[in-house]
């Protein structure tokens, strides 16, 4: 199905055909007109299909068909997402759709001054993008009135439950109009999320393109199985002999990260860290260090793993397996992206085979497993008997005794023992 085919405003049209769009992906010719018509949408895809449009166009076209004049902190949409780097791209992005229509959008986020986001509000406005913490505080400091606003869209909704803002996001939407249309999108389902959108939709429609929580069919998943004190020297080999251009690498912490930046910096590769103790311009430079082509690594935690949009990206690395296993749909999401191919690489250390479970039960499929030879892990025999039988503290290694509770030693002196009468001593 072609965009041309929809009944869109010709200024709609024209951005359409400006950014390149010929055909519609799944979500999008599923999405658009039931929202074109004020249905409440539930839409649950993949990253890198289309998503933006499926919910930017149809809000669009509905501000157009009834025009109202803007107004000085009082937005008519209002798109709510999980952190600062999607906040952004997503406001350059709808920006291009609206390149040809009366309509002003501001993004809003934590990490910079406020004032220049306050006169941004204050002069006006149509669209707010924004993170659910820094709007309430423009609230709070009245920059900014929700009670206009007609369309609420909701984008990586399951993200933004995991990270706790379903209380800041209530509250948002509490001061929003009670008559509005509100649109739903999210990349992994849940029963958090469902009952969310019974809450915040009416009579909402329900939309699926792919199978629940499922990975992009054009992404190669494969696993390491490595010692974890072994993994910086894993990676600098496989950089080396696989000749990896362009690689997002994901750790679970800030720690791991910096110090993985740091032996690749030793080595003169091209490298940056982006996490939360990064502040955003150092965040924003190192984004776009790394899609301009002057970064060879880009090492991130989860703060990255939503909605960026990186082109041509052909390699994911789980130097971590996150400790959720939908994190793992969202890490890999970043590559294999509009129907071009990627690899997700996961190192997994024996303590990490848990979770590793978890993620094919969540994906419904097997990863194939890649045993480099050098970097053989231990045996899980022996690392399972070491788990099950600690030692006595106190007592260290070298005493060969393993712990028996007191229930236990108490059960076996009953058994083994008979009970000698107490001797009581008389006194003279």
């Amino acid at each position: 199905m072609k965009f041309n085919s929809l009944d869109l405003a010709p200024e709609i049209q024209q951005a359409i055909k400006a950014c390149g769009y010929t055909d519609l992906t799944p979500v999008q010719e599923q999405a658009i007109t039931p929202a074109c018509l004020g249905k409440d949408i539930l839409a649950n895809a993949q990253t890198g299909t289309g998503k933006t449009a499926a919910f930017a166009l149809p809000v669009l076209q509905q501000m157009m068909e009834k025009p109202k004049p803007t107004k000085a902190g009082s937005p008519r949409a209002l798109i709510l997402t999980p952190t600062r780097e999607l906040a952004e791209q997503l406001a350059n992005t709808i920006q291009s759709y609206a390149q040809f229509l009366p309509l002003s959008i501001c993004a809003v986020y934590g990490g910079v001054k406020m004032g220049g986001q306050a006169k941004k509000l204050q002069s006006g406005i149509d669209i707010v993008i924004a993170t659910p913490g820094r709007l309430l505080e423009h609230m709070t400091l009245c920059h900014v009135n929700l009670s206009n606003v007609e369309f609420a869209v909701l984008d990586e909704a399951d993200r933004m439950l995991d990270m706790g803002f379903i209380a800041d996001v209530q509250e948002l939407l509490k001061r929003t109009k009670k008559k509005r249309q509100t649109l739903l999108f999210s990349a992994t389902i849940s029963p958090a999320v469902r009952e969310f959108a019974q809450q915040v939709m009416k009579r909402h429609e329900v939309i699926r393109t792919t199978k629940l929580n499922a990975t992009a069919d054009t992404v190669e998943h494969v696993v390491y199985e490595v010692e974890e004190r072994r993994k910086i020297e894993l990676f600098h080999v496989l950089l080396e002999e696989q000749n990896w251009f362009q690689v997002l690498v994901f750790t679970s912490t800030k720690e791991q990260a910096d110090k993985l930046v740091d032996s690749l910096k030793l080595a003169k590769i091209e490298a940056a860290v982006c996490h939360g103790d990064k502040s955003q311009g150092s965040r924003r430079r190192a984004l776009a260090d790394f899609k301009s082509g002057k970064l060879q690594i880009l090492v991130a935690t989860d703060v990255a793993a939503r909605g960026l949009d990186i082109v041509g990206l052909d390699y994911v690395i789980n130097y971590n397996l996150p400790y959720l296993p939908e994190d793992y749909v969202h890490r890999i999401g970043r590559t294999g992206r509009a129907g071009s191919s990627g690899h997700a690489i996961s190192f997994v250390s024996r303590m990490e085979e848990r979770t590793l479970d978890r993620i094919e039960r969540l994906i419904d499929s097997g990863i194939k497993r890649i045993y480099k030879p050098g970097f053989e892990v231990s045996d899980r025999s022996r690392l399972i008997k070491n788990i099950s039988t600690k030692t006595r503290p106190g007592l260290g290694n070298k005493a060969g005794k393993t712990h028996i509770s007191r229930d236990k030693l108490k059960t076996n002196k009953t058994k083994n023992s008979k009970t000698k009468p107490r001797r009581v001593k008389k006194r003279i």
